[in-house]
């Protein structure tokens, strides 16, 4: 029997270190950590993807449970003001330093759009409320987090259009005056797929001939740019990558525009474009943007150009447009599209399968004339910004923070 426990307890063990460790490279600060902390993600995919087969609930309905569990209620603090409010029907979370006696001076604000691959996130979970708070009091800022919806129940463009109309709704001159905010001195912001949404909201603004005030800043957080191309040196290297994995972003890419899974696999083969959307490859060309340090030990290849039949085309081609609108894709927009734009700061992460999004839109705004600080953190991987928060906080999420707050103090 005790024979027995002991082999049963070996056996547990070697499963669950078997199961835990994954090839994560040496460089990565605090592996252990990760490997636990994406062993968590790794099951509930599994588990997602198991529930989507037999029915019971879509892959993406499970995986919202990340949400769900670090969603907190947004409540004021003996320095923070917190209020839920819609603008122009959309849900936000305003944080606003608390009003001291004849405080009358204009503040800076920062317009913070969440990630979560446009399927998953809320500016009420943890990480994202604290660091609002945070920016709130290291810069005496408005902070002003967006609750769009979210696909695949709300496909694009409904999550940019509601960030749009807030945005909108927001630099409007009374709006700004009713919250003490300098109209100079608002920064777009966003991590991920929020990144995505604050590119895409800064070039929008610049085609609005009425629009008074404009952003001083936008603050790219490891963007996803563009999805055309989605076998860069940085998906090929990192395409088994911790939190982030090829699969992954490429799932949500498809969600984001369709619920047909025809997609999907043509994506996973990189074999979505068709000719319409051919002619914006050269927006893409990692041969062209990437610096050689980062080619690695990959050759470009153009990706394919397919002409479906009929049948094929309504369910691939019909995204089509989708993914080659800039709207969704800001790195697709020309080089004159680029020259008005806002100073930025981009941040991007060595195991990130979006690394080489946010390069080469670095190499870009650069080449248009555009003010760009870009921090690269060599020993990065993807979402290290909101891991700030027990018992998956780590030391390199800690260190993007400070020197983000730091850029927005500096350049705000």
């Amino acid at each position: 029997m005790r024979l027995g426990s002991i082999i049963l307890f070996v056996a547990v063990c070697s499963f669950t270190a078997y199961y835990i460790y994954e090839p994560i490279p040496e460089e990565i600060e605090e592996r252990w950590k990760l490997m636990l902390t994406n062993s968590f993600f790794r099951s509930l995919s599994h588990l997602a993807d198991f529930s989507e087969l037999v029915g019971l609930k879509d892959y993406m309905g499970v995986m919202y449970f990340i949400t769900l569990a670090e969603k907190v209620v947004p409540v004021s603090d003996e320095h923070v003001k917190v209020t839920e409010e819609k603008f122009d029907g959309v849900e936000v979370v305003l944080y606003q330093p608390k009003q001291r006696g004849g405080d009358s001076e204009l503040r800076r604000a920062v317009i913070y759009l969440h990630g979560g691959g446009w399927c998953l996130g809320s500016s009420r979970m943890s990480p994202y409320d604290l660091l609002a708070r945070k920016l709130v009091t290291d810069l005496n800022a408005v902070v002003l987090s967006v609750e769009y919806r979210l696909a695949p129940a709300h496909h694009f463009p409904v999550p940019y259009e509601d960030v749009y109309r807030v945005v909108k709704h927001f630099l409007q001159k009374g709006v700004l005056a009713q919250y003490s905010v300098d109209p100079g001195r608002i920064a777009v912001s966003g991590d991920s797929a929020g990144g995505n949404l604050a590119a895409a909201v800064s070039q929008q603004l610049q085609k609005e001939p009425r629009q008074q005030v404009q952003l001083k800043a936008q603050a790219l957080i490891y963007p996803v740019l563009q999805a055309l191309d989605l076998n860069t040196p940085s998906y090929q290297q990192n395409q088994d990558m911790p939190i982030l994995p090829r699969t992954l972003m490429i799932r949500f890419w498809s969600e984001y525009f369709t619920s047909d899974k025809a997609l999907f696999r043509a994506m996973m083969a990189n074999t979505h474009n068709n000719p319409e959307s051919s002619s914006l490859l050269k927006f893409v060309n990692w041969s062209a943007f990437l610096p050689e340090t980062y080619h690695r030990k990959y050759n470009y290849s153009a990706p394919a150009v397919v002409q479906r039949g009929a049948e094929q085309a309504v369910g691939i081609d019909g995204s089509s447009q989708s993914f080659a609108d800039p709207r969704a894709s800001p790195l697709l927009v020309p080089d004159a599209a680029l020259r008005s734009l806002p100073k930025a700061y981009i941040l991007t992460s060595e195991y990130d399968v979006l690394r080489d999004d946010g390069i080469m839109y670095v190499t870009r705004l650069r080449a248009a004339g555009v003010e760009v600080t870009h921090e690269h953190y060599d020993t990065g991987f993807h979402g290290a910004l909101m891991f700030t928060v027990w018992p998956t906080d780590f030391l390199i999420g800690r260190r993007m923070t400070d020197n983000y707050v730091k850029w927005l103090k500096e350049n705000l």
